[in-house]
C-alpha cells in the first residue's frame, strides 16, 4: 500500500466546548411525519433500538447515556453507556422513556440532548363474562343481563370491535346490545352488554383489538362461546386443612373442578413466595417430594374460566420441627438470691421451638427416673403467649436428697421427629456464673488483617452462653448481628480491620445457666494499621534540566508516634528522616537528567507497617488529541481512492521537552501490519495549535486505523488511535459555534442570524418566524433573516456555504455523478419576501446559477426542498433572503445536506431550477477548499 502524505500547520487555537445532537437508526416505526424529530422515537417491542450521539468539541468530549429516573446501565448493557451509539436489542416496554446524551470535555457547561423512546406493543386480548345480579348463580338464565368485557394491554391505546358470529356489532345496531366504556376504568376497556338474554344471544362472540397497524402490529382476536350452560368455576380440595407432615415425606395436594363452563383451568400458588423449585404439577395435582420446613405455608388452588370471579381454595402445610433446646435455673425466685440454698425454692426452666406447638409434650426425669408433679416437685407449662414452648420444674424446700441430674425431654405427639433431651445438674457445686478478663487480654493490641481472639473467663456451674456486643457504640458485630454467642467465652475475629477498634462487652445470658442479673466485663481492642498516604500514585511529566517537587502526606495511621520516612529511586536510598510536627515530607530534584527519570517511592513507616507514595517521573510527551470536527474531511482526485485530512492538537506541549517529530502509523481496518512514517517538526508547538496531515491514496470504501505518537529526546510519548471512515455526506444543523464554516457575504445589505427559540429576544416580532428548529426542539439552532426595522423592502442577506472540491472532469468519459442538495425552510408571515438558492462554480465569481426559489407565506411549519446539482468544479451554495414589504417577513433555514446521488423523483420540488453547469464525475467527495494542500512538506 503506497500512501502519499501532506503536512501543514494552522495557527488557530481550537479549544471549543461540546455540542451534541441525537440521531436514530435501527427499526423506527414509519408513522406520523412530526414524530420524526429529535425528541420522539417510536419502535416496536422486540426490535433493536439504536441511538447515536453526534458530538463536536475539542478536546473530544466524553459521552454518557442516562435515562429518566436512573442510570441507563440499569436497563441495558453497561458497555454501551459510554459509547456514541446506544444499542438495545429486543427492546421491552419498560425500557421506554426519555434518554439523555451528555457530552463534556471540561470546557463550559456539559451539552445535553434528550429523546423520548416510545415502545409500541399489543398483548393478546382477554374476554371475561359477568352477571348483573352478583356471581352466585351457576348458569345464565333467560331474563338475565350479561356483560362481556374485553381488555388488552397496549401502546398506543387499543381500539376494540365486537362480532357475534360473522355479524359486526355496533352501538344501536341491536336494541338488545349496548357497547360502552365504563367511567371507572382507565384506557379503552370496552364492555358488551347483553340485556335480558334472548335465544339469539347464545352465540360465539369475538373481540378484535387493534392499534391501527402502527409499527406493523397486527390486530389480535379472542373468542368466547356463550351458552345456557355458561357458568363460573367451582372447585374442591381432596386434602385436609391443615396438613401436618414430617420432614422428608412427600406430600400431594389434589384439586378438582366441580363446575364451570367453559372448563376452568387450574393453577397453584403459594401465599408467600414462589412454589418450591422441586414442585411437580400435573393439572390440579401438586406434589412436593422430600418436604422441608422451608416449604411450609399456605397453598391455594385457583380455577379460572373468565366467567365471573375465579374460585379459590387453600390449605396450610405444617412441617413438624423441634430445635433450639435451652434451659435456665432460677434460684429462689421469691428472695432474689443468686445462690441455691437448702430449704429454699429452686426453679428449672426448659424451652424448645416446636412446630406445631400444640403437639409439644414435655417429660421430666431425675437421675433417669420419671418425675411426676407433686407438692414438692411442681411441673407446669408456661402460658404460650408469655413464653412459648417452655416447661418449669419447681422444687419446693430444697433438700440434700434433691441433688442430682434433672432431664427435660421434649417430644412431638405425631412422632417422626427426634426428641430433644436437656440435662441440668443440681448440686452443692451448682453456683451462679462470674466473668473476668485475663490481665494480658485487655487492652489487646493487634494489626490490621490479623486473626484475634477476645477472651472472657467464665466460672460457675453450669457455664452459661456468653453474649458479645460493642460497648462503645451501637454498631453491628463482625458477623453483621448486634450480638454474637460464644459457648467458651472466646470471640474469634478473622481479618481484623481498623473500624473494629473499640470496647467490647461480654455478658452472661440466662440460657444454659442461672436466670440472675447478667454478669459482664469489658475488653478493649486496639487495631494498629500502617500509614494511609496520598498520593498513592502520581505521574509527573517534565523535561530535562527542569525541577520537580514530590510531596507525600500522611492521612491517618495508628500508632501515630514514631513515624519515619525514606525516599528511594528504584533500589537506591535517597534520604531518610523522622516526622516532627508536619504530616508530609518532600523531595526535590532541582535539575532533571536522563538518570533522574524513573519511579520514586516514599515509604512512611510505623510499628504496623508502611504506606507508600509512588511517583513516576518521565519525559514522555502527552498524547495528541485528534480534531474530529473537521467538516467533510474526505475528498478524491482519482477514481477508486480517497484522501483524508487528519487534524490534531498536542496535549500539554510545554510540559516536556520540545516535540521533535511524530510517528504516524496507518493500517487498513482488520489488518495486523502498521505502515509507519516519521513526520519532522521544526520549532515549538503551541498549546491548541491545529496540525493538519493529509492522507492520500486511501482505497474506497475501506476504513483505516491511524496511530500518532509524539517523539522527544526522551523517546516516544503516549500514542493515540482513531478510525477514519469513508463517508461522502455533508450535514449541517447550525448547532456548532462556527456554523459549519458558512460565512456571510460582504456584498449584501445585512446578515443572516443564528438563533434558537429558547435564546431569542423577548421582543421578537410575533406572527412570523419559527417557534422551534426543524426537529421540533426549542433549544436547537437555525439561521434566519430578521426583517424588522431598519431593514427595507428588497434588501438582501446572503449566506455562503464552504467551498466544496470535486475531482476534475475525467478525460475518459466516466458518467456524470449528481448530488442531492436538500434543506428545510420556514417562510411564515404576511410580509414574506423571497428565498433564492444559487450554485457558484469555481472561477465564476460573478456568475451564479439559480437552482431553487420560493416566495410568499408558506405557513407556520418547516418545508423541505430537494434539488439535484451537477457541479464540474469546486463550488459553493448561496442562500439569498430578500426582505418583503413589512416586518412580518422572517425567513429561516435548517438542516442543510449534500449527498451523493440524485434525489428521489417523488421528492423533487415543482420550482426546482436545474443548474446551468453540467459535467462528468466518477466519484465526488466534498471538502472545504481551505484544507486542500499541494505541498508535501509542512509549512508554518
Amino acid at each position: 500500500m503506497e500512501l502519499i502524505f501532506q503536512f501543514m500547520w494552522e495557527d488557530a487555537v481550537l479549544w471549543s466546548p461540546p455540542t451534541v445532537r441525537i440521531v436514530h437508526s435501527g427499526l423506527a416505526c414509519n408513522i406520523e411525519e412530526e414524530r420524526y424529530s429529535e425528541r420522539v422515537y417510536t419502535i416496536r417491542e422486540g426490535e433493536t433500538l439504536e441511538l447515536t450521539c453526534l458530538v463536536t468539541g475539542h478536546p473530544r468530549p466524553q459521552i454518557r447515556w442516562t435515562k429518566t429516573a436512573g442510570s441507563a446501565s440499569d436497563r441495558f448493557q453497561d458497555s454501551s453507556v459510554f459509547n456514541e451509539t446506544l444499542r438495545i436489542t429486543n427492546i421491552q416496554r419498560h425500557q421506554g422513556g426519555r434518554y439523555y446524551c451528555k457530552a463534556e470535555n471540561g470546557l463550559g457547561s456539559p451539552a445535553i440532548k434528550s429523546i423520548r423512546v416510545d415502545v409500541y406493543y399489543l398483548d393478546d386480548p382477554i374476554v371475561t363474562v359477568h352477571q348483573s345480579i352478583g356471581e352466585a348463580k351457576e348458569q345464565f338464565y333467560y331474563e338475565r343481563t350479561v356483560f362481556l368485557r374485553c381488555v388488552a394491554n397496549s401502546n398506543p391505546p387499543v381500539r376494540y370491535s365486537w362480532r357475534r358470529g360473522q355479524e359486526v356489532l355496533l352501538q344501536g345496531s341491536d336494541k338488545g346490545v349496548e357497547i360502552y366504556e365504563p367511567f371507572f376504568t382507565q384506557g379503552e376497556t370496552k364492555i358488551l352488554k347483553l340485556k335480558n338474554l334472548r335465544p339469539q344471544d347464545y352465540a360465539n362472540y369475538s373481540c378484535i383489538a387493534s392499534v391501527r397497524s402502527v409499527c406493523n402490529i397486527p390486530d389480535k382476536m379472542v373468542s368466547f362461546r356463550l351458552s345456557n350452560k355458561t357458568a363460573s368455576p367451582s372447585i374442591k380440595l381432596l386434602v385436609d386443612d391443615p396438613i401436618v407432615v414430617n420432614p422428608g415425606e412427600a406430600i400431594t395436594l389434589v384439586c378438582v373442578t366441580t363446575g364451570g363452563e367453559p372448563a376452568p383451568t387450574l393453577s397453584w400458588v403459594r401465599s408467600i413466595g414462589a412454589l418450591p423449585e422441586k414442585t411437580v404439577l400435573n393439572g390440579g395435582t401438586l406434589t412436593i417430594p422430600a418436604i422441608t420446613s422451608d416449604d411450609a405455608g399456605t397453598y391455594s388452588c385457583i380455577a379460572n374460566n373468565n366467567v365471573g370471579n375465579p374460585a379459590k381454595k387453600s390449605t396450610n402445610i405444617i412441617v413438624r420441627a423441634l430445635k433450639k433446646g435451652r434451659f435456665w435455673i432460677t434460684p429462689d425466685p421469691y428472695h432474689k438470691d443468686d445462690n441455691i440454698q437448702i430449704g429454699r425454692e429452686v426453679k428449672i426452666s426448659c424451652q424448645v421451638e416446636a412446630v406445631p406447638s400444640e403437639e409439644l409434650t414435655f417429660s421430666w426425669f431425675k437421675n433417669g427416673r420419671p418425675l411426676r408433679s407433686s407438692e414438692r416437685m411442681v411441673i407446669t407449662q408456661t402460658d404460650p403467649d408469655v413464653s412459648p414452648g417452655t416447661t418449669n420444674l419447681d422444687i419446693i424446700d430444697l433438700k440434700f436428697t434433691d441433688f442430682g441430674t434433672y432431664t427435660c425431654v421434649a417430644s412431638l405427639k405425631g412422632g417422626g421427629i427426634s426428641d430433644i433431651s436437656i440435662d441440668v445438674n443440681i448440686s452443692s457445686s451448682t453456683v451462679p456464673p462470674n466473668l473476668t478478663v485475663p490481665q494480658e487480654k485487655s487492652p489487646l493490641v493487634t494489626r490490621e488483617g490479623d486473626i484475634i481472639e477476645l477472651q472472657c473467663q467464665v466460672t460457675g456451674k453450669p457455664k452459661p452462653i456468653i453474649l458479645w456486643s460493642r460497648a462503645d457504640k451501637e454498631i453491628a458485630m463482625p458477623d453483621g448481628s448486634m450480638q454474637m454467642e460464644s459457648y467458651d467465652g472466646i470471640l474469634r475475629i478473622v481479618n481484623v480491620s481498623r473500624e473494629m477498634t473499640g470496647t467490647y462487652r461480654c455478658q452472661t445470658s440466662q440460657y444454659n445457666g442461672f436466670n440472675v442479673k447478667p454478669r459482664e466485663a469489658l475488653v478493649q481492642l486496639i487495631v494498629q494499621y500502617p500509614p494511609a498516604v496520598e498520593p498513592a500514585f502520581l505521574e509527573i511529566r517534565q523535561g530535562q534540566g527542569r525541577s520537580i517537587t514530590m510531596s507525600c502526606r500522611v492521612l491517618r495511621a495508628y500508632p501515630t508516634r514514631v513515624l519515619t520516612y525514606e525516599w528511594r529511586l528504584g533500589n537506591k536510598l535517597l534520604r531518610t528522616g523522622q516526622f516532627d510536627a508536619h504530616d508530609s515530607t518532600e523531595y526535590i530534584v532541582s535539575s532533571l537528567s536522563r538518570d533522574s527519570y524513573g519511579i520514586y517511592n516514599c515509604n512512611i513507616i510505623n510499628e504496623a507497617g508502611a504506606g507508600r507514595c509512588s511517583f513516576l517521573v518521565t519525559g514522555k510527551a502527552y498524547a495528541p488529541e485528534f480534531y474530529y470536527d473537521t467538516y467533510s474531511p474526505l475528498w478524491q482526485n482519482r477514481p477508486r481512492v480517497y484522501s483524508y485530512s487528519l487534524q490534531w492538537t498536542q496535549m500539554n506541549p510545554d510540559a516536556v521537552d520540545r516535540i521533535l517529530a511524530y510517528r504516524l502509523g496507518i493500517r487498513q481496518a482488520g489488518q495486523q501490519r502498521w505502515w509507519e512514517q516519521e513526520i519532522t517538526v521544526n520549532g515549538n508547538i503551541q498549546k491548541g495549535e491545529l496540525i493538519t496531515y493529509n492522507l492520500t491514496e486511501l482505497i474506497k470504501p475501506e476504513a483505516y486505523e491511524v496511530r500518532l505518537t509524539p517523539i522527544t529526546r526522551f523517546g516516544e510519548g503516549d500514542s493515540t488511535i482513531r478510525v477514519i471512515k469513508y463517508s461522502g455526506e455533508f450535514h449541517c444543523g447550525f448547532e456548532d459555534g462556527n456554523i459549519c464554516l458558512f460565512t456571510q457575504d460582504d456584498t449584501d445589505n445585512f446578515d443572516w442570524t443564528k438563533q434558537s427559540t429558547a435564546t431569542r429576544d423577548t421582543k421578537y416580532t410575533p406572527n412570523t418566524g419559527p417557534n422551534a428548529d426543524r426537529s421540533g426542539s426549542k433549544e436547537g439552532f437555525y439561521m434566519y433573516i430578521e426583517t424588522s426595522r431598519p431593514r427595507l423592502e428588497g434588501e438582501k442577506a446572503r449566506l455562503l456555504s464552504p467551498v466544496f472540491s470535486v475531482a476534475p472532469k475525467n478525460p475518459y468519459g466516466v458518467t456524470n455523478t449528481a448530488y442531492c442538495f436538500s434543506f428545510y425552510y420556514h417562510m411564515y408571515g404576511q410580509h414574506i419576501g423571497s428565498l433564492n438558492v444559487y450554485l457558484r462554480l469555481k472561477g465564476q465569481t460573478t456568475i451564479e446559477n439559480p437552482v431553487w426559489s420560493s416566495s410568499g407565506n408558506k405557513g407556520q411549519h418547516w418545508n423541505q426542498a430537494r434539488v439535484n446539482i451537477h457541479p464540474t468544479t469546486s463550488f459553493q451554495l448561496i442562500f439569498e433572503g430578500i426582505r418583503g414589504p413589512g416586518i412580518e417577513g422572517d425567513i429561516a433555514i435548517d438542516d442543510v445536506s449534500i449527498v451523493e446521488g440524485e434525489c428521489m423523483k417523488a421528492d423533487q420540488p415543482a420550482n426546482n431550477l436545474r443548474a446551468g453547469a453540467v459535467g462528468t464525475l466518477a466519484h465526488i467527495w466534498l471538502f472545504p477548499v481551505i484544507l486542500l494542500m499541494s505541498v508535501l512538506s509542512h509549512q508554518r
